[in-house]
């Protein structure tokens, strides 16, 4: 099969064209731009394979998208480029509306096109996923879980504009007959992610004995899937899944945040001794502006339907993924000293304005 990957560079998308190329077989193109998040280190086991190309282009960029499409003939799309750090949204929104936004309706016309200049088999074969978040649904009560059915309530500008890019491809699904799929995750984990996010930042400051910054009192739930898993659905999703459906990603394991920050830090007091425990770095700090309180995902659709099943409990994959952190200090010790030093990130300051644009 031959698949487009935008955002390849990516935490998620990094792991899906290793799996695609690596393991799979396929030929891919990564469409990546290469901003502060992506790296094109994460993709360096599979950088000389034959069937692996990067192109360095805007999802916004129409004339760059047709001219890959065009070029490259692909029997698929799988839609990642996004700007995804709710805490950088929340003082910067105007890069998530014109990537998340502008830029998946840029993807859409251009794969429309594409689409519909094809013919037979090719065309009735030819895919579209887009890959979106749990975040679109809201904040969940103390019981219950998002289903595909739950309807949208986003509360911050990064699940705002997830949620208004799902309700694109569901437009052009059902006014353009493009033959899109989309998928809905639960939060991510494991080797090569950005260390701005909860996990990856926990680990490398305890690693490096600096405070633990935990928002609120800490137990806000998020349920945790592990990369590898993830990309393990999309590829049955591309491959099996209905076209106009939506499948909800989970990796049934949701936890309260100071749960899973003890757990980075007991199972790095037993690999990597301190002169204290690493619980010890623990610090409550101001909460996130409209942070949502619960999210929990039932797969049901996905494991029923495709027969799909998250191999990794947290248990393991929290373990693999500290191993991976220690052993590959050369990836993010770079990251950690000229990319972003794990500063507080999304504070609005008093009567501060975004600038225009």
């Amino acid at each position: 099969m031959r698949v487009i990957v935008t955002g390849g560079a990516g935490f998620i998308g990094s792991a899906l064209v290793r799996h695609l190329v690596g393991e799979r077989g396929f030929e891919v193109v990564n469409v990546d731009k290469l901003t502060y998040a992506a790296n094109l280190a994460s993709l360096n086991s599979i950088a000389g394979k034959p069937g692996y190309r990067h192109v360095k282009a805007d999802i916004c960029d129409r004339d760059a998208i047709d001219a890959v499409l065009s070029d490259f003939k692909p029997d698929a799309v799988i839609h990642l480029a996004a700007e995804s750090h709710v805490d950088r949204s929340i003082t910067g929104s105007a890069e998530f509306i014109q990537t998340n936004i502008v830029g998946t309706h840029m993807m859409l016309e251009a794969a429309r096109a594409y689409w519909q200049g094809l013919a037979g088999n090719a065309k009735s074969a030819f895919r579209f996923l887009h890959v979106s978040t749990d975040e679109v649904y809201g904040s969940l009560p103390p019981d219950g879980f998002f289903l595909e059915t739950t309807p949208y309530d986003p509360r911050s500008p990064y699940s705002a504009s997830k949620a208004s890019s799902d309700h694109l491809v569901s437009a052009w699904h059902e006014t353009y007959g493009l033959p899109t799929l989309i998928t809905n995750c639960s939060n991510n984990y494991g080797p090569y992610h950005f260390p701005e996010k909860l996990i990856p930042l926990v680990l490398l400051n305890a690693l490096e004995g600096k405070p633990l910054p935990v928002y609120g009192d800490g137990r806000q739930v998020r349920d945790w899937l592990y990369v590898d898993d993830h990309v393990r659905a999309l590829v049955l999703a591309l491959e099996r899944g209905q076209v106009g459906r939506t499948y909800n990603v989970g990796g049934r394991a949701p936890m309260e945040n100071i749960e899973v920050v003890n757990t980075i830090c007991d199972i790095l007091d037993a690999k990597r001794p301190a002169e204290k425990p690493r619980r010890s770095l623990i610090t409550y700090v101001a909460d996130r502006p409209g942070h949502d309180r619960r999210y929990a995902i039932d797969p049901s659709r996905i494991e029923t339907e495709l027969g799909w099943r998250a191999q990794e409990t947290f248990a393991s994959g929290i373990e693999r993924t500290v191993q991976w952190y220690l052993d590959n200090a050369a990836w993010w010790r770079p990251l950690r000293e000229g990319v972003y030093a794990g500063g507080r990130l999304g504070l609005i300051e008093k009567g501060a304005v975004q600038a225009k644009t």
